[in-house]
């Protein structure tokens, strides 16, 4: 080995030497900025104890048994940060979550708008062997998710008053559960966060499933925005159904519907066409001009200077 190469060795080695501090640094920043996933309840879920250790499974990217109901934290950039938080709820039949295209991708994309998103894996009540109910199990879900971001609201930067429920498909029926029609049966409260209100500031239902529309309880409901396609034989109806209990209720309503659209268009993942590619920056201009994007500080500063 010539000189030169051993010198150009030892050179090498020691640029690898000196990129070790700062390739651990830059893993140590990835894993900080990942996403956290918390659980629900600590020590179980009230009536999961049978399945307690249980294992999720997880094929295609589609989660199965979920026995300890949990939320994946996706925080906004705090650049940007407005305090606004939505809880997402994937869809998938109550039988699996659709964890990639209704979970994590629409909650990347509410950060992009400065909003904080949970991501709700919840349990499901059609699975084969299930022994829970969609509305004394999953819909409980939904409800301890609630509180437990807005008794946490303040170890995210988060706005107590300004924490949405957002739901696809089955996730949808969800929110309806909880916005929309009379809460569940109360079981014993299991520590303080179950005295927190699981009532949403507001609800966004995406192709919602039919359970639990017509709601029972549209007076009084949540702002609402809903959005389906014209060609879903499952979920358009729902869709049209609520937005016109709530409207005649005198509940602020948004409703679009896209053409020549089926269902589980989630956030375009899979679209070509314009109008689904661009229907979250639609539900960005309601979040806006309902001033959930804004903290509560500015809207009073705003109304003092109008007045």
């Amino acid at each position: 080995m010539t000189r030169s190469h051993s010198w150009m060795r030892w050179r090498l080695a020691a640029i690898a030497l000196a990129l070790l501090p700062i390739a651990g640094n830059a893993l140590a920043q990835a894993d900080a900025t990942a996403p956290v996933q918390v659980p629900l309840w600590p020590d179980g879920a009230p009536g999961s104890q049978a399945h307690r250790g249980e294992a999720e499974r997880v094929e295609n990217s589609y989660i199965h048994n979920v026995h300890a109901p949990s939320l994946t934290v996706f925080p906004a950039d705090p650049r940007h940060a407005n305090g606004a938080a939505i809880i997402v709820v994937p869809g998938g039949g109550h039988r699996m979550l659709v964890w990639v295209n209704e979970g994590v991708g629409p909650a990347r994309a509410l950060n992009r708008y400065g909003v904080t998103s949970f991501v709700l894996k919840y349990r499901l009540a059609r699975e084969p062997g299930s022994t829970y109910t969609i509305a004394r199990d999953a819909a409980a879900d939904l409800a301890r998710a609630i509180r437990w971001v807005r008794a946490h609201a303040g170890d995210y930067g988060i706005d107590p008053a300004r924490i949405g429920v957002m739901g696809f498909s089955a996730g949808g029926e969800l929110v309806t559960q909880v916005a929309d029609n009379p809460a569940p049966a109360p079981h014993a409260p299991t520590d303080p966060i179950d005295r927190v209100s699981a009532r949403p500031d507001f609800q966004v239902l995406i192709y919602p499933g039919p359970l639990g529309i017509p709601a029972r309880e549209a007076v009084g409901a949540p702002p609402a925005f809903l959005a389906a396609g014209t060609l879903d034989q499952c979920c358009a109806t729902p869709a049209i159904t609520l937005y016109t209990q709530l409207r005649d209720a005198g509940v602020s309503a948004e409703l679009h519907l896209f053409a020549d659209t089926d269902h589980a268009f989630n956030i375009g993942a899979h679209s070509e066409r314009i109008s689904i590619l661009h229907w979250p920056d639609r539900l960005a201009d309601w979040l806006s001009d309902g001033g959930w994007l804004k903290p509560r500080w500015a809207a009073a500063e705003k109304r003092v200077k109008q007045n």
